[in-house]
């Protein structure tokens, strides 16, 4: 009786490494690196588009705020003056005030 349970437990590690074989092998076949390729493309195509709808999201969030304020009647904000005004980032010299939006 005991034989019949390690015979068996033989067969179930043999059967499970030679699954894990099979499936290791198929990976570096041209079709499993294939497909292997086309899966990655697959997640950098879907993490563009997540970043594309997130960027889409803050800009209809921004233009909201922005669309607010002039009802409002209030000025537009510019948060990047004194960026241009900074000597490393912007210079009014280089960029008159006229070409700035």
């Amino acid at each position: 009786m005991r034989r019949l349970f390690w015979l068996g437990i033989g067969l179930a590690v043999g059967v499970l490494v030679v699954r894990k074989a099979t499936r290791t092998a198929q990976a570096y076949t041209p079709a499993g690196i294939a497909g292997g390729l086309s899966e990655s493309a697959g997640g950098l195509a879907e993490s563009v588009r997540s970043f594309v709808s997130d960027v889409r999201i803050g800009m209809a969030e921004r233009e909201q705020e922005i669309h607010e304020a002039f009802a409002r009647g209030e000025a537009f904000d510019d948060n990047v003056a004194d960026l241009r005004e900074h000597p490393y980032t912007g210079d009014r010299e280089t960029f008159p005030e006229e070409h700035q939006r």
